[in-house]
């Protein structure tokens, strides 16, 4: 069987991906003004010939008629015939001190069809009546008024035929289309490669760079060397080379941070299994006879717990990424109540909660990943106004509106120090107790933000502190 045809179906697809090029839309921009140049120069110059045309028969017509102007004598029919030949017009009339005079006559072969005055005729009107001529047919007889030369009079008239005058518009149109034709695409063929070479090529070289260097970012020989003369495209080159330098240098310490990052969760899972087993041996502690042992063993297990918590803390956020939320219709309430419950904020303690939301309240949540994060919250509000030894409050409230579902987690603890707020939600940075690791709320905004919300500080002073999340309205995800 022979092979299909596809040439038409790739000819407009190739036209499209040439024009799609800097190279493609700069030619089609080239072809574009040297059409229009040579319109340019094609129409006044057609227009120009005419007129020029026009006056030369005048001018031929004139110099018969003052030859005939020389003697009162009937001339022989033979000579005034042989000067409107020579002057190739039918008849020449003169006006002078005001008489208007036929001169020279013939008989007219067809009725007159039109007029041309050069006395009053525009540009517009030249360049107008010379395209009608090119464009026109047959041989018609025209009369043609101007000026006679040297003050011969106060007007010249002639009639003449349409014909050669056609004949010479084609003749001159032809010659200047080619020649400007031929001027106009030198000129374009030479423009076309100099923009080429100065403009396309070192873009094309930038581009190839890019792609080079995208294949094999670890690789500092693909970074680009300026080279560039042109002082735009050299910026750009030393601005692609200072991005791909800093890339480079930030990707091999990515890399090393990914290495030590392996280590450091490969360490902390064998010493939380360490520290389990030494849990075990500190809870006999604790029914030991010896009263310095016994006083000893909880300090020792809260130490161990405080190491353990620890190391599950940083395992967890070793991982690559939390997995994604499964989005489900999730009510609050129970939820935070749960919390609440969980973190044993019941009746008759220090610490009390307030909780103001509507009973419906619901949201397109993950309910685990919610409840990690305002058990995160909460424990923080809890601990922070127990460690000032006085009573406090922990408020809870949410809400919804046009933007979405937001809920408030406030305390009347001491506030945060600065360099905690300075580094709330960045892991090891934004501890706010002795002991903190500060991963709590990095992860907690990393589970907001992987539902589509916000968890930001909107409140941190001697009365207290309030964080808002912000999540979106209860629309299921396409």
């Amino acid at each position: 069987m022979s092979e299909p045809d596809t040439s038409d179906r790739a000819g407009p697809a190739g036209r499209r991906s040439i024009l799609n090029t800097l190279s493609g839309r700069f030619l089609a921009l080239t072809v574009v003004f040297v059409l229009l140049a040579e319109a340019l120069i094609f129409l006044p110059s057609v227009a120009k010939f005419r007129e020029d045309w026009m006056l030369l028969r005048l001018e031929k017509a004139q110099l018969a008629a003052l030859a005939r102007l020389t003697t009162d004598a009937l001339i022989d029919e033979a000579l005034e015939a042989e000067l409107l030949a020579n002057a190739g017009v039918f008849n020449v009339v003169l006006r002078r001190d005001e008489v208007r005079q036929l001169v020279l006559s013939s008989p007219i072969p067809a009725p007159i069809s039109a007029t041309y005055d050069l006395r009053l005729a525009t540009v517009w009107d030249l360049v107008r009546d010379a395209l009608a001529a090119m464009l026109g047919s047959g041989n018609d007889v025209i009369r043609i008024i101007g000026m006679p030369t040297n003050e011969a009079g106060l007007l010249i008239e002639i009639t003449t035929e349409s014909a050669p005058l056609r004949v010479a518009l084609l003749d001159f149109g032809l010659r200047i289309l080619v020649l400007s034709a031929a001027i106009s695409a030198a000129t374009a063929l030479l423009l076309f490669l100099a923009v080429r070479q100065l403009m396309v090529r070192p873009i094309a070289r930038v581009v190839a760079h890019m792609t080079a260097y995208a294949a094999a970012p670890e690789d500092a020989r693909r970074v680009i060397k300026p080279t560039a003369r042109i002082r735009e495209l050299r910026e750009a080159e030393e601005a692609l080379q200072s991005m791909q330098t800093q890339l480079t240098g930030a990707l091999r310490q990515k890399e090393r941070l990914a290495q030590l990052g392996s280590a450091v969760a490969k360490i902390s899972h064998d010493l939380r299994n360490i520290l389990a087993s030494a849990q075990l041996f500190a809870d006999r502690m604790e029914g030991s006879a010896d009263p310095v042992v016994a006083r000893a063993a909880p300090k020792l297990l809260n130490s161990i717990s405080r190491a353990i918590n620890l190391c599950e803390t940083t395992l967890t956020f070793g991982k690559a990424e939390e997995p994604s939320p499964r989005l489900a219709p999730l009510a609050l309430r129970p939820l935070i109540e749960e919390v609440l419950e969980g973190e044993g904020l019941g009746a008759g303690g220090k610490v009390i909660a307030l909780v103001d939301l509507p009973d419906d309240l619901t949201a397109m949540a993950d309910g685990e990943q919610v409840f990690r994060v305002l058990s995160n919250l909460i424990r923080n509000a809890r601990q922070a106004i127990e460690a000032t030894g006085k009573d406090g409050e922990i408020e809870i409230s949410g809400g919804e509106d046009a933007d979405g579902l937001w809920l408030r987690i406030g305390d009347t603890g001491p506030g945060l120090p600065a360099k905690a707020r300075d580094n709330l939600f960045s892991a090891f940075q934004g501890g706010a107790r002795k002991g903190g690791t500060g991963l709590g709320l990095a992860i907690a905004a990393e589970l907001v933000r992987g539902h589509g919300g916000r968890l930001e500080l909107r409140r941190s002073d001697s009365e207290g502190t309030e964080f808002l999340i912000t999540l979106p309205a209860r629309t299921t995800p396409a």
